[in-house]
């Protein structure tokens, strides 16, 4: 399963701790993150992460890519909410295309908590069902 991991400078603490906490959980998995999130993780645990650039050098957009050519299963995303981002239209952007291309999201420590325990009891088996409903956009 390809997992990206994402974080707001004041949610890089609670996202370290998340994959501390369910370290057992994403070993094994194809693992990308943003630049500095994914280093403040690797830092912390022994899970090894493909690096992209910072979030608003286009890191969000080069995990969008992936999103986009059908090459992401899951996004945890720990957004900031009361605090405003420069790169405000990257995020939508990502938001946007993890909602066209059916791609789970979860953007605070709850959400990212159950889609964490599903995979770990092996419960997301979505992408046969979105396949079954998912509109075709080449018409």
């Amino acid at each position: 399963m390809n997992i990206a991991f994402i974080a707001h400078d004041r949610k890089k603490e609670e996202i370290v701790n998340f994959a501390i906490a369910y370290e057992h959980v994403f070993e094994g998995n194809n693992l990308y993150s943003t630049g500095t999130t994914g280093q403040r993780i690797m830092d912390n645990t022994k899970l090894n992460i493909h690096r992209f650039l910072s979030g608003p050098l286009g890191g969000d957009q080069q995990i969008g890519a992936l999103i986009a050519q059908n090459q992401m299963d899951l996004v945890i995303f720990l957004r900031d909410p009361l605090m405003a981002q420069p790169h405000e239209p990257d995020i939508t952007a990502l938001l946007r295309l993890c909602d066209v291309h059916g791609i789970p999201v979860a953007t605070n420590v709850a959400s990212a908590e159950i889609m964490a325990r599903a995979l770990d009891r092996g419960d997301l088996s979505w992408r046969e069902l979105v396949e079954l409903h998912r509109p075709r956009l080449d018409k």
